[in-house]
């Protein structure tokens, strides 16, 4: 299965799982001359290959492109131009990751040391990683330079993904089977997030 077909099947899941409801969401998969993203206003759980938009190297759109890439396409341009290793990019709407974007301190969020840290190499005991949190901009662009900031002072990130606050979770991998299970796994912990609160409350 090539890794355009996989970001296919990966969309219809987690359309399934309501974690890209509506048209809501976005993926991109790496290719030889740029990358292959998700077109927007088009329902995650019914697309095809073809749909998908190129955006080649140059960051200049193809003016026959059929359809319009996603809007959150610069953001996916900075993890690129950042992290030679990642593959594919996922930015997902869960309602955990919405509600404790909320929870984040000086732009930061605490992660519990839960088993499900270790599926990014953390071992137990070890300092645990911080988890940004950025703000919400109405234009993703100023989301993107907050981002390209962030690389720029931090050089890497701890764990392959973020948050934007009040608005989703993004990931990456080196490969969309990775950028999935990424998903899964920080979706696990914030679930756990909010239960733990609701049943100490």
């Amino acid at each position: 299965m090539t890794s355009e077909s996989q970001l296919i099947h990966h969309a219809n899941q987690l359309y399934e799982k309501g974690w890209m409801a509506g048209t809501s969401g976005n993926l991109s998969v790496r290719t030889e001359d740029g990358f292959r993203i998700t077109p927007s206003g088009k329902h995650k759980g019914e697309l095809s290959v073809a749909d998908l938009v190129l955006l080649p190297s140059s960051g200049v759109l193809p003016s026959d492109s059929p359809h319009r890439p996603s809007a959150e396409i610069s953001l996916h341009q900075t993890i690129y131009r950042n992290c030679p290793d990642a593959r594919a990019v996922y930015h997902v709407h869960t309602v955990e990751a919405t509600v404790v974007s909320e929870w984040a301190r000086a732009g930061s969020l605490e992660l519990p040391p839960l088993e499900m840290l270790k599926g990014f190499g953390w071992r137990g005991g070890d300092p645990l990683p911080v988890f940004p949190v950025f703000s919400n901009h109405a234009d993703v662009r100023d989301i993107a330079a907050d981002l390209e900031s962030f690389f720029r002072r931090k050089r890497e990130f701890l764990l392959p993904g973020f948050l934007i606050r009040l608005h989703g979770l993004t990931v990456w991998g080196d490969s969309p089977a990775a950028a999935f299970k990424h998903v899964e796994l920080f979706d696990f912990l914030f679930r756990f997030m909010v239960l733990s609160r609701t049943v100490s409350s």
